[in-house]
């Protein structure tokens, strides 16, 4: 096991940084103990003005004091950083990321636009960290010293977090969810207010594809070569909702051998994957929080716990049509984010796949 504690210093950049993502970032690397900001990236128009005066800052706490100051840059290969965290949009993703990697810069994206490559690892920490060797593949082939590392989709994140250990211990036979996204997963300003007050909107543009696709790969394995599936049929219908953070996620499954409703809240409530093991900075202590209220999890109550980088499990019980439901709710521009990504980087810092 890495001595964590012994983990360098090494220098970050935010890439797409005023944007609601972007902010998520800034504000769990300021202070980071591992990372240490050192460039923040903009649109050309921003370039070279204090991030202070171009950002509508809207998160709760107070902009970070040492970041209002730094200036911010354009997107370029030769920014004095060793890890790039990506919020950019999707245009400037394609044409950035992948040239940063070459250029010798670990990216962590939270950006679609390589998620589904053959050679990138989409990783959930706690899931499918032996992803990562995927690494030595995409190096190889593309001829890099850098590295492209993507997180996943924000809903698909929260329900595969809460379905790997039941994945682990049982096996998924078949999976139908409805997500309830809040409106903060649309970015800012997102969705006019009177498309979205006193509405549910039944489409989100890719959302349901992405999630099937991505919780299959995130499931999936790795065989040394090749990124294989998990294979058991899933159905996603996604909704947009009046909520302002925190994606719920309502779930039915078969699980092989139907297991009953105790072993299945005892194999999350059990559930640890290797951030906890290695004590990673971001890491909450219990990445699934199970409640046994008849109306928990709810976003007001429940979505920052474990500093917003758990998921919280509600309302396990039989379906008679597929053996198992629950609920799921999960923190979307925290751990179906940028969390998501910060935790990433720290587990292959820890794990020596960034190099020395």
């Amino acid at each position: 096991m890495p001595h964590t504690t012994g983990v360098r210093k090494r220098k970050v950049a935010v890439l797409g940084a005023s944007g609601t993502v972007g902010q998520r970032f800034i504000s769990l690397l300021a202070g980071h103990p591992w990372f240490e900001i050192s460039a923040l990236t903009t649109s050309d128009a921003k370039a070279g003005k204090r991030y202070g005066d171009v950002t509508p800052w809207l998160l709760g706490e107070d902009m970070p004091p040492e970041v209002a100051d730094m200036r911010v840059e354009t997107t370029r290969g030769d920014l004095d950083a060793e890890i790039c965290f990506s919020a950019l949009p999707s245009e400037a993703a394609e044409e950035w990321e992948a040239a940063l990697a070459k250029a010798g810069h670990h990216v962590f994206s939270n950006v679609k636009t390589h998620r589904m490559d053959d050679d990138v690892p989409l990783i959930l920490a706690e899931v499918n960290p032996e992803h990562a060797n995927a690494l030595d593949v995409q190096r190889r082939n593309r001829g890099w010293t850098g590295s492209i590392v993507t997180n996943g989709n924000c809903s698909a994140i929260t329900f595969t977090l809460a379905a790997a250990p039941l994945h682990l211990a049982f096996g998924i036979e078949q999976v139908v969810v409805t997500t309830l996204q809040a409106l903060s997963g649309a970015g800012y300003p997102g969705v006019p207010s009177l498309d979205a007050l006193d509405n549910v909107i039944p489409f989100i543009g890719e959302e349901e594809e992405k999630m099937e696709q991505e919780t299959k790969k995130f499931l999936g394995s790795w065989d040394g070569t090749s990124f294989k599936d998990a294979e058991f049929p899933f159905s996603a219908h996604c909704n947009r909702v009046s909520v302002r953070d925190g994606h719920t996620v309502t779930v039915s499954a078969a699980l092989r051998g139907r297991p009953g409703l105790r072993e299945v809240t005892l194999a999350m409530r059990a559930f640890k994957g290797r951030p906890q093991q290695l004590g990673l900075p971001s890491a909450p202590k219990q990445p699934i929080v199970v409640r046994d209220e008849q109306d928990r999890p709810q976003p007001m109550r429940d979505r920052m716990a474990g500093n917003g980088m758990s998921v919280v499990v509600g309302r396990v019980r039989e379906d008679p049509v597929l053996g198992l439901k629950f609920v799921v709710l999960g923190h979307n521009t925290i751990r179906g984010a940028a969390g998501a990504s910060v935790l990433n980087a720290e587990l292959l810092a820890a794990e020596g796949c960034l190099g020395a």
